[in-house]
Formats: C-alpha cells, sequence, structure tokens
C-alpha cells in the first residue's frame, strides 16, 4: 500500500529530528495553494507569473512520488520558501553551498537554465 502525502506530511511534523521544531509540516495541497497565494501576494506581476509555473511544474513532477524521505524534503524546502516569501527573506538571498553539493547535474542545469531566464527577462528580451 502507497503511503498518501498527507500522512507522510503528517507524520514527518511530529517527528523529533536534528533540526528545531518547525511549523508543523503542510499537506501538499495546502501547500501548493499557500505558496501561489504568497506569490500572488508577495512578488511583483512578472516574478510571479514565472514562480507560480514554476510550483506547478514541480509539484506535477512529484506527485508519484513514493520515496518517504524525497517527499518530507520536498515539503519541506517548500514550506520554508513560503516562510521566506512571506517575511521578505528572500530578497538577495544566496543558495546555501550544502544544499548546492547535493544537486544532480539535472538539478544544477534547471537552476541555470532559471538563472538565465531571469537575467533574459531583466534584460526585456
Amino acid at each position: 500500500m502507497r503511503p498518501s502525502l498527507a500522512r507522510l506530511a503528517k507524520a514527518a511534523s511530529t517527528q523529533k529530528g536534528l533540526r528545531p521544531d518547525p511549523m508543523a509540516l503542510l499537506p501538499p495541497i495546502p501547500l501548493y495553494r499557500r505558496l501561489l497565494r504568497a506569490h500572488r501576494k508577495f512578488l511583483p506581476a512578472e516574478l510571479r507569473v514565472l514562480g507560480d509555473e514554476y510550483i506547478k511544474a514541480e509539484f506535477r513532477a512529484h506527485r508519484k512520488v513514493d520515496n518517504p524521505a524525497h517527499l518530507i524534503g520536498f515539503l519541506t524546502e517548500w514550506q520554508m520558501y513560503a516562510q521566506k516569501i512571506e517575511g521578505d527573506a528572500w530578497i538577495g538571498d544566496k543558495i546555501d553551498e550544502g544544499k548546492l553539493a547535493k544537486l544532480s547535474d539535472e538539478q544544477v542545469y534547471q537552476l541555470y537554465d532559471l538563472m538565465q531566464s531571469i537575467e533574459k527577462h531583466r534584460r526585456g528580451e
């Protein structure tokens, strides 16, 4: 039997780890809605379009993931992103070196492609 995302999120929020107790991990659908709402409320229109498309693609791509560790990591990172957007902590923020080192070659390429899209948008192309 495949565990549901909501059940995994609830289990992850009750486990004690090495990190301080974060806010309870949101299930996928409420987190998805929170992210889109945060973009609507806190991002300029041009960044909102790019961010919304990226969020939609990422949640679609992870819809059928079965590995609980991947799901918990995915939901945790998106929840921390939502907290940053809502608090304006994202402005001028850089990616943590440890997280960058853990990325696969494909993820580094996707990040680079995203950076190029943002730069192209800034230049007005």
